[in-house]
């Protein structure tokens, strides 16, 4: 009798397209759900009869609650090796195994790039405006030549958005609570000497930071207040580090010149959130992971550990 995989969040329908499942054919049934499941109670009910599951990202969480009402699961797999939303120790005591992939960052660095070339030049107000009859040119575009970008974060994702910072002539800056002076010049930029430094001498604002109990809320209503009425922030990185009441107050009261946000407090956002009709905004779906190449990589390597697991020798284990 084959095992029943689910894979959840398949939203474009390509999850069986990007890679081959045909080496796991035999012995697994995989049924991929192309909409989002909110809710334990729904969760529970949509994967009772499932023994393997692939999530997309930390979209679905995976409390000890849920784990323990799923009696037929056997095997997470997660994309990307770091996961905050699976209880690991329930997964253990309910001997789920949980496994993950790798995943580049180029992706995000690209999204990056493309919602702060969009709010500087304001591309979607013009394009929006020349398709539908609007003004012939209506905004002054923001310039990025000798402008300052200062990045919270400077990791593999924040060191590689500074190279592109360089490359556009832009003055770059950093600052993280650990970040070093050696650290900035190997990547070529300058050390803000604090958190409010960075935010009020940056034209652009970019967030690079994991999430965690020092970066939650880091950016609050007292910092955004520190950014000039001309300073655009991005944030593709995680939605609680940045106070979303704070930035919508901003973005309304013009306190800042733009945002561009791929990440919210809920995913998928609802119709009615806020987020959805706040001015100064452009805003994706998350989509600073979705790229062809990072989702040949996440499936291609779900086959690659549901095959291991099924061989008795699970790899890429998590955490």
């Amino acid at each position: 009798m084959r095992l029943r995989c689910a894979v959840l969040n398949d939203f474009q329908n390509v999850a069986t397209e990007v890679a081959d499942w045909s080496p796991i054919a035999d012995d697994v049934e995989v049924v991929p759900f192309d909409t989002h499941i909110a809710g334990e109670d729904a969760l529970a009910t949509a994967l009772a009869d499932f023994d393997l599951v692939v999530t997309l990202r930390e979209r679905v969480p995976f409390p000890g609650s849920l784990i323990a009402r799923l009696p037929r699961l056997k095997l997470i797999v997660a994309s990307g090796m770091r996961n905050s939303v699976i209880d690991y120790a329930a997964a253990e005591e309910h001997g789920v195994i949980v496994c993950g992939t790798t995943s580049s960052s180029t992706p995000p660095v690209e999204l990056t790039w493309a919602l702060l070339l969009g709010l500087a030049r304001g591309l979607v107000e013009e394009s929006n405006a020349l398709r539908s009859g609007g003004p012939w040119q209506s905004t002054v575009g923001a310039d990025l030549h000798g402008r300052r970008l200062g990045l919270l974060g400077l990791g593999k994702i924040g060191s590689r958005v500074a190279r592109v910072g360089l490359a556009f002539g832009m003055h770059v800056s950093a600052w993280s609570q650990n970040l070093t002076s050696e650290r900035t010049d190997e990547v070529g930029v300058e050390l803000a000497i604090s958190l409010e430094e960075l935010l009020t001498g940056s034209d652009f604002v970019s967030v690079h930071l994991a999430l965690s109990d020092r970066t939650r809320g880091l950016l609050g209503a007292a910092e955004l207040a520190l950014l000039r009425p001309t300073t655009y922030l991005i944030n593709t990185s995680r939605a609680a580090i940045v106070d979303q009441d704070a930035l919508l107050a901003a973005l309304h009261e013009g306190r800042i010149a733009g945002a561009g946000v791929d990440v919210f407090d809920i995913e998928p956002l609802p119709a009615d959130h806020p987020m959805r009709t706040a001015p100064r905004l452009l805003a994706t779906p998350h989509l600073g992971y979705v790229s062809q190449a990072n989702y040949a990589t996440y499936y291609g390597q779900a086959v690659e550990n549901i095959r291991a697991f099924l061989a008795g020798a699970p790899v890429r284990r998590l955490p």
